[in-house]
């Protein structure tokens, strides 16, 4: 009878955790960023991303920037290793786009909003984005810029150098 009740148990829990993603296989429900400053600048912050129906969720706060706006986007390499940021690689393009808004039919994957810091440097972002799948943020950095992204300069916005670095893991 024991192993009856316990074989039962073990059917249950499995399922649940298919249920929950618990298989493995299955999609990551958030990634997030710790954001660090490059040589000689102050940025840092925090980016999360979740998954929003068949958009990803994208909340990010950012601090240590001049006011006005910065070009923000997801990097092809998880690699914030070099003082400058620039082992991050390009922006990531997996479908061979041109750079533009995000909200646009041409951009890059790795095209997100520009974050906008107040007279505290501080910028507070929310965005929703089409085109990518949570699985494949793992291995790819976030990169603030200290200029704005003008959307049309190929391939990069000419957003400026790279102010803050963070490699995107999977929770």
């Amino acid at each position: 009878m024991k192993k009856r009740i316990s074989f039962g148990l073990l059917v249950a829990m499995l399922a649940l955790a298919g249920c929950r993603g618990g298989f493995v296989g299955s999609a990551p429900e958030r990634a997030e960023s710790q954001l660090k400053p490059t040589a000689g600048n102050t940025a840092n912050g925090t980016v999360s991303f979740t998954q929003a129906g068949k958009k990803i969720r994208v909340v990010a706060e950012v601090s240590g920037l001049t006011p006005g706006a910065h070009g923000f986007h997801i990097h092809e390499k998880g690699d914030c290793s070099a003082p400058d940021g620039t082992s991050a690689g390009g922006h990531y393009n997996p479908h061979g786009q041109h750079h533009g808004h995000p909200d646009t039919a041409q951009h890059h994957a790795g095209d997100m909003p520009q974050l906008i810091a107040d007279s505290t440097g501080l910028a507070r972002l929310t965005a929703y984005l089409d085109g990518l799948e949570m699985s494949a943020l793992k291995g790819l950095s976030i990169i603030v810029h200290a200029a704005p992204d003008d959307f049309k300069t190929q391939p990069t916005g000419n957003s400026g150098a790279r102010q803050a670095c963070g490699v995107i893991t999977l929770r």
